[in-house]
């Protein structure tokens, strides 16, 4: 399949920077909002990161030329001839589902749907349509246009077919994608909040200051940034978040339980489990 137009659900701050590195690609981008403010807000975010892109001659083509390519609407039905739409709203399930099932009759029948979702499950959302082997996960990393990193997923139902073609489409938009199967987290996720969540825990338990521990990991492991600095990247409510879904799906689930919470998991005269 050749994917040639774009869909993009949400044009907040992923759904914006997924609509810029397709339309920087060279695909037509249609991006689909509930109401037309927030369109023009992750519009102007876009422009604006066009215009620095520019100015620092990243760009192979002016910024006028890539929002050519870039169309907004708050209709669902201007979606209908798109090879594959990816959908970036908020992390929440029903909403998910919602969109998938009123998008699924509209579009084409050879049409991929795909979430950018960080944490839920690639599995469940496909059970909103009727195209489970169309179903794939393409989780891309914030800020999107500097990023290079796409997580791509397959589901047990996802098509072969379906999956290469998603995992060529993320060549195309310029990144390195690697290939995941449907469980929590993915790779880099699963990997991340465990790490995270320990340095909280040795912060509480008195290993070292918020400081020492960000540059312990900073100068000892080689990364560029230490684990709070990151959470405050990240954010410590969708880290809160991300741990509460793994705990649900995750075996080892001690190693996803927050904090404020080990108590209730850790009662005098329960066995320890690493962490």
């Amino acid at each position: 399949m050749n994917i040639q137009k774009v869909g993009v659900l949400g044009c907040g701050l992923m759904g914006s920077g997924i609509a810029q590195v397709a339309a920087t690609a060279g695909f037509g981008v249609t991006v689909l909002e509930v109401e037309q403010k927030l369109l023009d807000k992750g519009f102007a975010g876009i422009e604006k990161s066009l215009a620095k892109l520019a100015e620092k001659g990243t760009l192979k083509e002016s910024p006028e030329a890539v929002r050519a390519r870039l169309k907004g609407t708050t209709k669902p039905a201007d979606l209908a001839d798109c090879d594959i739409i990816i959908e970036a709203i908020i992390e929440n399930v029903a909403q998910k589902k919602e969109m998938y099932a009123g998008l699924d009759g509209i579009v084409k029948k050879d049409t991929i749907f795909a979430s950018n979702t960080s944490s839920i499950s690639i599995t469940e959302l496909m059970t909103a349509t009727k195209r489970p082997e169309r179903f794939i996960g393409l989780h891309f990393f914030n800020p999107v246009p500097l990023m290079k990193l796409v997580e791509v997923v397959r589901t047990i139902a996802t098509a072969s077919d379906v999956y290469e073609t998603a995992y060529d489409f993320a060549k195309k938009l310029g990144k390195v994608p690697v290939r995941a199967s449907d469980k929590s987290g993915f790779i880099v996720n699963r990997l991340l909040v465990p790490y995270l969540l320990d340095a909280i825990r040795a912060y509480e338990e008195g290993v070292g200051s918020i400081e020492d521990i960000d540059n312990a990991m900073k100068l000892g492991c080689g990364y560029p940034m230490g684990p709070f600095t990151l959470l405050d990247f990240v954010g410590l409510d969708t880290t809160d978040e991300r741990a509460r879904i793994f705990r649900l799906h995750c075996v080892q689930q001690l190693r996803h339980t927050i904090p404020r919470d080990d108590q209730q998991h850790l009662s005098p005269g329960a066995p320890t489990q690493a962490r």
